[in-house]
């Protein structure tokens, strides 16, 4: 695996500056829909902000494998959906260079109804491929898959697993620029995701830039070039996998003796 570098303005395909991402969340302690539209029609719905992400400053560079590590509700995934151009930044601003393919959740891009065979298309198409390179890579897709079985079987009679190797498949097959992983490799048999990992290193040679949340530490030693540790949707530190990885058990240590203390 290369060593970690650091990223310059001039090679970088993905740059934030200053990003926040703001919600607002009613608080009206509704019971029901009906009772908060009808508040919402008076004009008496009262909201409360969240930050899922604060002023964060983030810079990778073209064929980066970055490991974005935190606890659940940290803000990682949303920090995807801005690279993935899903979410815009409420302040600050993202730049990002090249065709990106998002694996940020199960199922994301696909019609259950739809064959297995007929989604492979719909996500294609979404994720900016031609009909006729579809086409023309539709079978290697499928045996990537191992869903040869079950291609025109609707995707609803699918299992969580099958439905990801199918999503990988196709996104991997429409050769991006920028690869975004959101914890797509926890599901299936440990066969599949040796498959996966090869074919992320096929792509780390050929330059393919590569942003993967995980909540498995030794994912990111073994595979990323850098890391990044989100909490309360700040960046915290970033930097070598190791030392990322030694600072956030740090800190989920020192959580853990406050909270036995406490009780």
């Amino acid at each position: 695996m290369p060593s970690p570098r650091t990223c310059s303005d001039a090679e970088s395909t993905i740059e934030l500056r200053r990003v926040g991402v703001r919600y607002r969340l009613p608080r009206s302690g509704t019971r029901s829909l009906k009772e908060l539209a009808v508040l919402w029609l008076r004009r008496r719905v009262a909201y409360e902000e969240f930050w899922a992400l604060r002023g964060v400053d983030l810079r990778v560079a073209r064929g980066e494998r970055l490991g974005v590590i935190g606890r659940n509700g940290a803000g990682k995934s949303t920090l995807l959906q801005v690279v993935a151009r899903v979410v815009a930044p409420t302040i600050g601003t993202a730049s990002v260079r090249g065709r990106v393919a998002p694996l940020l959740q199960l199922g994301a891009g696909f019609d259950p109804e739809l064959t297995g065979r007929e989604n492979v298309f719909l996500n294609g198409s979404l994720l900016g491929m031609r009909r006729a390179d579809i086409r023309a890579r539709f079978d290697a897709i499928v045996e990537f898959a191992e869903l040869a079985d079950f291609v025109h079987v609707p995707l609803r009679a699918y299992s969580s697993g099958m439905a990801a190797r199918l999503g990988f498949a196709v996104a991997t097959a429409a050769q991006p620029d920028i690869l975004l992983l959101d914890e797509v490799l926890s599901v299936g048999d440990e066969a599949f995701q040796a498959k996966c990992l090869t074919r992320m290193r096929e792509f780390a040679a050929r330059g393919t830039t590569m942003v993967v949340v995980t909540h498995d530490p030794s994912f990111v030693l073994e595979h990323c070039t850098r890391a990044i540790w989100i909490d309360a949707g700040q960046l915290r530190v970033e930097g070598d996998p190791a030392d990322v990885v030694d600072a956030y058990h740090a800190f989920l240590a020192e959580q853990t003796s406050a909270a036995l203390v406490g009780r």
